[in-house]
């Protein structure tokens, strides 16, 4: 039976993600602002945490109603088969996020929601689940916008970022799912160098290489939500991850690069690189960006520098990022340049003028990626 899902995403990424759903053979994409809709059976669900880079979940939708009042909310909401997605050996959490509407608390929403469906459960099987705020058998969104609420099902579980292989951090790390926009609206595509000189905890490298080596990054995971669901096809999992490990290439056909001032972040980059089972396609090096002496081009130069959130900071970036603009300017002939960041000011000092400026947002902080053509 055909359902209709959401997948949500980092706002500026719609794009990139309707292009990677439309490779995949999806059909009934709408790019929407913060995720991309579609619709298809639950094999197109199961496909779509397998393979996409870009999502942070795939949400099942399951009501939409006209709701603007307390009574509306739980009618509309118990009004949902729920029988078929829970029993009550299952646990269950619901979150809430609204905006412009007669009901203006989320928690009370979210607990209001909760109610009708352990209340529509017990009528029905003679007892209630339990609640699990943290990791539930099943998630539950409630999306209210001006008194039109939607109901969906997260399907994914965890967020699809946390692929599982980074287990271990550097500060402000670079969330996977925004690493591998970044890459996508780079245009890299795996046949050419890529370098990434402040590479951190290595996000950027491990995301291209497993790009490029076309390992699809739900491999990498424990689980998904809809594992845990009634009526989960087994078998359908079971061919889908087959096909995705058949098609994974053991070499790729360009140098990936990644560096960093820091000999600490260099190690954790490795280590999550031997974890997402890529390290020997990545090049790690501990050096600075004044050092940097990338091979020749072409190729693509893509980094994420420090932004200068705390005070204080901003002179001593001011001359860090005038470094990155003479590095490119002297050694990177060939390449085209992708530059990150969260503080335009800082910016100027790179010295040099942008091609294109795509607009994207690292969780609450708007950036810049800025491109920069190195004839």
């Amino acid at each position: 039976m055909e359902q209709r899902f959401f997948a949500t995403t980092a706002k500026g990424l719609e794009e990139a993600l309707g292009d990677e759903l439309k490779t995949l053979g999806i059909k009934g994409i709408h790019v929407q602002t913060g995720g991309v809709g579609f619709s298809g059976e639950m094999s197109d669900c199961y496909r779509a945490n397998l393979w996409l880079r870009t999502a942070n979940r795939v949400l099942m939708v399951v009501a939409e109603f006209v709701c603007d009042s307390p009574q509306s909310l739980y009618d509309g909401v118990r009004a949902v088969s729920w029988n078929n997605f829970l029993n009550p050996r299952m646990t269950i959490a619901v979150d809430c996020n609204l905006r412009d509407s007669t009901l203006t608390h989320s928690g009370f929403v979210a607990l209001k929601a909760k109610d009708a469906i352990v209340d529509e459960i017990r009528d029905h099987c003679g007892s209630r689940p339990d609640v699990d705020v943290k990791n539930p058998d099943l998630r539950v969104n409630i999306h209210l916008f001006r008194n039109h609420c939607t109901v969906s099902l997260d399907t994914s579980g965890d967020p699809l970022d946390r692929r599982g292989y980074r287990l271990e951090r550097t500060v402000a790390p670079l969330r996977e799912t925004l690493a591998a926009g970044l890459l996508e609206l780079s245009g890299w595509d795996g046949n050419t160098i890529l370098v990434d000189p402040m590479c951190g905890s290595g996000t950027i490298p491990i995301e291209a290489a497993l790009k490029a080596s076309r390992c699809a990054p739900g491999l990498l995971r424990e689980g998904f939500g809809f594992q845990r669901w009634p009526g989960f096809e087994q078998h359908k999992w079971k061919e889908l991850v087959r096909g995705a490990r058949q098609v994974v290439e053991e070499k790729i056909s360009a140098p990936i690069i990644g560096s960093d001032i820091s000999a600490k972040a260099i190690a954790v980059a490795c280590s999550n690189a031997i974890r997402a089972d890529v390290g020997d396609m990545i090049q790690f090096q501990n050096t600075d960006i004044r050092s940097l002496a990338p091979p020749s081009g072409p190729g693509v130069i893509l980094f994420n520098p420090p932004y200068g959130q705390r005070l204080g900071e901003e002179e001593e970036l001011k001359v860090l990022y005038k470094e990155i603009g003479d590095t490119m300017k002297q050694r990177c002939k060939g390449y085209v340049a992708h530059l990150f960041t969260g503080n335009l000011e800082l910016a100027k000092y790179v010295g040099l003028k942008a091609s294109r400026r795509v607009v994207l947002f690292n969780g609450p902080i708007e950036c810049r990626l800025l491109k920069y053509e190195l004839y």
